[in-house]
């Protein structure tokens, strides 16, 4: 559901001003209140009090299965990266015992560049340049972060090991919703095998964002800086490096599967030379890491068609991404 259509009243403000109160936050009425618009299946709410802004995020009135799991990981791994260098939304105070779990945090003065962008930015190619060595910078920055700063969060034992199967399971999930044909998808099979072949021996485990793409960025008005890195919910300890490969993966150029919003962008080859210069990690096998980043989001995107088959999502829609994943899958061949 988009924020656009969210209820602002699903929350109630007279408690979260109590809350706040017990939080030792600035006092009086609460006011400026407004949705947040975006794709995200939570609500997001701007509101102020006392002078001070926040956005609240919590599940919507019907709340999935795991939306308020899923904000405890979100509010846990802000407060990690707190104090670090990692570009991320501040978190202000967060309710995790009690459901629905929310969390207040500091609004970000940004923009998402794969919806337009402003001046400088828009006629400047050296800042749209910038732009994506910043991208870079801000992951290098998250893969610096130790794993040990999240303790028992995610399996990092074999987790390269379990990526093959993983996803082919889900792939063959799908199989079971009716009208789904299965997976046309060329070089389904020889990419599987390839990366099972080729697998990384070992790596370094870390704080993972999980869908690192430009979408999930907010740039900063006045320069190519990255404001902050958003949408957590993926995130987990595994190998920061399948990140890179994600932003391999989605990279904006000209034979991408991804959104062609912003040009002049450095190269994939640059973005991935940018990143060997701030970090220790062993970059030999990146090509594993952008395949594997084909491979999944592949068929991730892939359920959609599935299900669009069976009459539970837009045909439109399903045929787009199916599109998508047969240009992801035709990407993860150059890297093999």
């Amino acid at each position: 559901m988009s924020t656009a259509h969210i209820d602002v009243n699903v929350i109630d403000f007279e408690m979260l001003g109590a809350w706040m109160d017990g939080q030792g936050l600035p006092g009086g009425p609460i006011g400026e209140v407004a949705p947040v618009l975006g794709g995200t299946q939570n609500v997001m709410v701007r509101f102020s009090r006392g002078g001070v802004p926040y956005i609240l995020r919590r599940p919507p009135l019907h709340a999935r299965a795991r939306s308020n799991e899923v904000l405890r990981r979100e509010a846990r791994v802000l407060a990690a990266l707190r104090g670090t260098d990692v570009p991320a939304p501040a978190l202000v105070a967060a309710q995790t015992a009690d459901e629905p779990v929310f969390y207040l945090m500091e609004p970000v003065d940004g923009f998402n560049a794969t919806t337009g962008l402003p001046e400088p930015h828009a006629s400047d190619p050296a800042i749209r340049y910038r732009m994506g060595l910043e991208a870079t910078s801000a992951l290098a920055a998250l893969g610096r972060v130790p794993a040990a700063a999240l303790p028992d969060f995610g399996r990092p034992e074999g987790f390269l090991e379990r990526q093959v199967p993983r996803w082919l399971s889900e792939l063959e999930s799908y199989g079971r919703l009716d009208g789904y044909p299965g997976p046309a998808i060329p070089h389904l099979a020889e990419t599987a095998d390839w990366l099972e072949r080729n697998r990384p021996a070992a790596f370094t485990p870390g704080i993972m964002h999980g869908d690192y793409h430009l979408a999930n960025l907010m740039f900063a008005p006045d320069g190519p800086r990255v404001a902050a890195i958003v949408d957590w919910e993926m995130c987990t300890i595994g190998d920061p490096l399948l990140d890179l490969g994600w932003l391999l993966a989605t990279w904006p150029d000209d034979d991408g599967p991804g959104p062609h919003q912003v040009d002049g962008l450095p190269s994939r080859a640059e973005i991935v030379a940018y990143y060997t210069e701030l970090s220790d990690r062993d970059l030999s096998a990146v090509d594993w890491y952008a395949v594997m980043a084909c491979f999944k989001l592949g068929i991730v995107l892939e359920g959609t068609h599935a299900r669009a088959c069976a009459g539970q999502a837009p045909k439109d829609i399903g045929d787009l991404l199916h599109a998508t994943t047969l240009n992801l899958f035709a990407r993860a061949r150059t890297y093999m």
